[in-house]
């Protein structure tokens, strides 16, 4: 089955392969939903992975984004900012405060510092080879060393309500997944930490625009089964 699927005009739009829970997945339909670009979500069983998926993306994971002309896109933020590039209602791109390449290199420390941390607290039994009451004290290791930039966050929120100036930007929306993941771990620890700010900014993130209907849950995608179309005219 081809990966082009058709709007009720009978032209080609976007399928996006997607998992419900994964971080990277989240930002990329939340900048598809309110970017108003239509598409189809296909839901992936990660241990059934959709054979149109793997010929578009052999790396095997989501999001995974194919366009009607048969493009490719298969980096988060790099639907992100192709969907934003094509619409963005709500000015993610243009940050109040600083510039867009600040909010890039923010974003870059997220994914390359805070997220390895994050995975290891998070899945400790995936990544600890030891022995010897291993998991525990490993998990807590990295624990520590990602509330060192949940720290960053916070006072980098002292200045404004949201990350680059008082409305949502591409930062906050490629960044929001991963805190809430980490809130999430362990969420009796995470209320009793000292950061105010960063637990109302993730407040507000969760009540977006969007956020209810990206988190929608639907069946791991088989062919032949009816569409779930997205932003359809």
């Amino acid at each position: 089955m081809s990966a082009l699927t058709t709007n009720q005009a009978g032209q080609g739009i976007a399928v996006l392969y997607s998992f419900r829970r994964c971080p990277y997945a989240m930002r990329a339909r939340l900048a598809i939903l309110v970017s108003q670009i239509p598409c189809e979500i296909r839901e992936v069983a990660l241990r059934r992975r959709p054979t149109d998926m793997l010929a578009a993306s052999p790396k095997g994971t989501v999001p995974v984004l194919i366009l009607s002309c048969g493009q490719v896109i298969d980096q988060s933020l790099a639907i992100m900012r192709w969907a934003l590039a094509h619409n963005d209602p709500q000015h993610w791109l243009v940050p109040q405060t600083e510039t867009f390449e600040a909010m890039l290199a923010l974003i870059s420390e997220n994914d390359e510092g805070f997220k390895p941390n994050l995975d290891r607290y998070k899945y400790p039994n995936r990544y600890c080879v030891e022995h010897v009451d291993p998991e525990l004290a490993f998990a807590q290791a990295h624990r520590a060393a990602a509330s060192i930039w949940l720290f960053r966050l916070e006072s980098r929120l002292e200045l404004s309500p949201w990350l680059f100036g008082t409305s949502a930007s591409l930062a906050d929306m490629a960044i929001g997944p991963f805190i809430r993941q980490f809130a999430r771990t362990d969420a009796l620890w995470f209320s009793m930490q000292p950061w105010p700010r960063l637990k109302t900014w993730l407040a507000q993130w969760e009540s977006a625009e969007g956020f209810q209907r990206m988190m929608e849950k639907h069946p791991p995608w088989q062919a032949g089964q009816p569409a779930v179309l997205w932003n359809q005219q």
